[in-house]
């Protein structure tokens, strides 16, 4: 049986993003300005027998609250997700998800809040591999030293959503 998904693009922050949804949440938020065909190949190797779709209607409540975060009016998303990975990476997305809004973390931090502290760099990995930008907050989590790392949407991207999060929200 084929596994429907529907995808669109929204607008974040002047950059075109790819989006991805299955009948159970959003599964794919694209790097900035990425082509669609990284998306495409991300949904085939990560859904066999996958049925692509183009549709706007399940991202409509993402599309609200992306602009309302941007707007600095919204902190918590509450958009059902999809996290399509193995065990550990979605152990390591939820961790992301308990990071509070205009705060950060540490990637041997993440690592000891999911019971394996000497796991730091497959905890970095399963971060680096985060599907669902944003909503997973991956650009919370720093270096040890406080220096931005690695961002999948760039560190000028991850730099700007942290000085987002620093002003508080309007609402939540």
């Amino acid at each position: 049986m084929r596994r429907r998904v529907r995808v669109s693009y929204c607008e974040i922050h002047e950059a075109r993003h790819w989006i991805a949804s299955t009948d159970l949440g959003l599964c794919y938020i694209g790097s900035p300005n990425q082509s669609e065909d990284v998306m495409y190949q991300w949904l085939n190797q990560k859904i066999s027998n996958v049925l692509i779709e183009y549709d706007d209607k399940p991202f409509e409540l993402f599309a609200f609250e992306i602009i309302a975060y941007m707007r600095g009016e919204l902190s918590v998303f509450r958009t059902n997700i999809d996290p399509i990975g193995t065990e550990f990476q979605r152990r390591v997305w939820t961790a992301l998800r308990t990071i509070p809004f205009g705060q950060t973390s540490t990637y041997s931090d993440i690592a000891k809040e999911i019971g394996r502290a000497s796991a730091v760099r497959a905890v970095a990995a399963a971060i680096g591999a985060n599907p669902i930008l944003i909503i997973n907050p991956c650009h919370r989590v720093i270096g040890k030293n406080g220096a931005l790392t690695g961002f999948r949407a760039g560190l000028a991207m991850k730099e700007m959503l942290l000085r987002l999060e620093k002003k508080p929200p309007q609402y939540s």
